[in-house]
């Protein structure tokens, strides 16, 4: 698709359909007011029937006019004091939604004066509207069926429309939507993707292929081999299934090396390709949503590609640790006590409590191979869904700062987060008969539990996101098709390129 800027007025933009979000009730004055002329008063006339009221997302198509477009779509951006990075960027995928099942070729966007209101300026604006319609674009169907009549439409051309800008900056900032949108749709369909089409062994050969196109390091570390390293938590959980385990390691840079921020940085993703919960098995209602624990592990595959697009050799570890938790001869039990690669004796209460005990190992790891500072991501709890729903992340992280620092890359990335409280208080509830701790208790703050768990098994700063609400959607929201939706992608981008020199 190609990406072109106009420095120039809406209407001197030819495009199969030009698209004008709406800040609060339309005010047809000034340019706006000069596009419903130029569209023989269509704009107006929607208005007045209704279909233009100015709410978030709400979308119409009109005949264009006088104007070059071949058609109108006029989409509500709410209220200026609501709109942010998060609501620009979600408005670029709504256009393209919108457009789904239509012939459309080429889109034109004016931006409006969305950039009054977003720190960032016409720049950011550009960018999260270019990431948005990538993301927008995206069909879940497409992976298995080779067409789908109500997909969004395969543009050829995607054009923003910003008077006065400077067309060489908007163009770099487009471009870095679009990868950044590219990577997050590539996380969509690792996690999308079947459990009988992706095992742990077909996620490690993606990631070796991710790595043979863009220079990266991959070393994937087979069961034996993990065996030998001590990784017990991790071969615990994927004992019962005939497909085994990988820990996937990928790397940019030089083994150590720092970036400009003085950061080895490691993503760690769960990569539970299938998750029936073990011998503590799982209802059978939405089971086959469970497809989806590879989500963190997509994410962070996806991460460092798009991070080795935009800044080559920028310093930084993903780590993926691949698994299927099944019942089986030769599966854990509940009362089973595995040794961590910490070297912490762990009782294994509940099998469906697996995403943390690979976790675990997998951060240990990261420290061992250099790791400074970490953050795992995972659809790790439901109990985070029922605290915060479908719309914010849960977060946990040590030390204050280094939470503080990767909530700023969220914030640049227009995704929303909530900070949960690390309760030491709750750790004596962890304790084992048997061994150091267990991996499940009580359900009274299991969420903190959690992250609690976890902590036990780093000593560098770390940041926990548990996407177990938000990883995927159950329904099409205006937005974003049914399924994974990339989230938290962006801000692991965002965090490793603080860092790049």
């Amino acid at each position: 698709m190609q990406l072109s800027i106009i420095t120039g007025q809406p209407w001197q933009a030819t495009a199969d359909v030009l698209a004008l979000p709406i800040i609060g009730k339309p005010d047809f004055d000034g340019p706006l007011g000069e596009l419903n002329r130029r569209a023989g008063g269509e704009l107006a006339a929607l208005a007045a029937f209704g279909e233009l009221s100015g709410e978030r997302y709400q979308a119409a198509l009109g005949a264009a006019g006088d104007l070059s477009a071949g058609r109108l779509l006029a989409i509500g951006a709410g209220e200026a004091e609501t709109i942010s990075r998060e609501i620009v960027h979600h408005l670029g995928a709504a256009i393209e939604r919108r457009l789904a099942g239509r012939t459309v070729h080429s889109l034109a966007i004016w931006l409006g004066d969305l950039a009054e209101h977003v720190e960032g300026g016409v720049a950011t604006v550009v960018e999260l509207l270019v990431r948005g319609v990538i993301e927008g674009s995206y069909e879940p169907k497409a992976i298995y069926l080779a067409s789908v009549e109500s997909a969004p439409p395969a543009l050829d051309e995607l054009i923003l429309i910003a008077p006065g800008g400077d067309a060489a900056a908007l163009g770099r900032a487009a471009e870095r939507g679009r990868i950044i949108g590219e990577g997050a749709n590539l996380a969509r369909t690792l996690a999308n993707r079947a459990s009988n089409d992706v095992s742990p062994i077909v996620l490690a050969e993606a990631a070796q292929d991710i790595a043979a196109r863009n220079g990266l390091s991959v070393d994937v570390i087979e069961p034996k081999r993990a065996a030998e390293l001590g990784m017990g938590m991790f071969l615990a959980v994927g004992r019962g299934s005939d497909n085994p385990p990988r820990m996937i390691v990928l790397r940019s840079g030089g083994a150590g090396e720092l970036d400009g921020l003085g950061r080895h940085l490691a993503i760690v993703g769960k990569g539970v390709c299938f998750d029936s919960g073990g011998i503590s098995i799982k209802p059978a209602d939405r089971m086959e949503e469970m497809k989806m624990d590879k989500t963190g592990a997509a994410t962070v595959i996806a991460a460092i590609e798009t991070v080795a697009r935009l800044a080559p050799g920028t310093p930084l570890l993903a780590i993926a640790p691949a698994v299927e938790n099944m019942p089986g001869p030769h599966s854990t039990r509940p009362g089973d006590i595995v040794r961590a690669l910490n070297g912490k004796q762990v009782d294994i209460t509940n099998t469906d409590a697996e995403g943390r005990l690979i976790l675990g190992d997998a951060l240990t790891y990261a420290e061992q191979l250099g790791a400074t500072h970490l953050v795992d991501v995972a659809t790790l709890t439901g109990a985070v869904s029922r605290a915060l729903g479908h719309l914010v992340t849960g977060a946990f992280g040590t030390p204050q700062p280094w939470y503080d620092a990767v909530m700023a890359a969220g914030d640049l990335a227009g995704e929303r987060y909530w900070q949960i409280p690390l309760v030491d208080d709750y750790v004596p509830e962890m304790d084992s008969w048997y061994g150091d701790l267990q991996n499940s208790g009580s359900a009274e703050g299991s969420l903190v539990k959690s992250g609690l768990f976890l902590r036990e098994f780093r000593t560098k700063p770390w940041v926990h996101l548990d996407i177990g609400g938000t990883g995927y959607f159950r329904k099409p929201l205006p937005f974003a098709a049914r399924g994974s939706n990339g989230v938290s992608h962006a801000t692991l981008v965002e965090l490793a390129l603080a860092g790049a020199r």
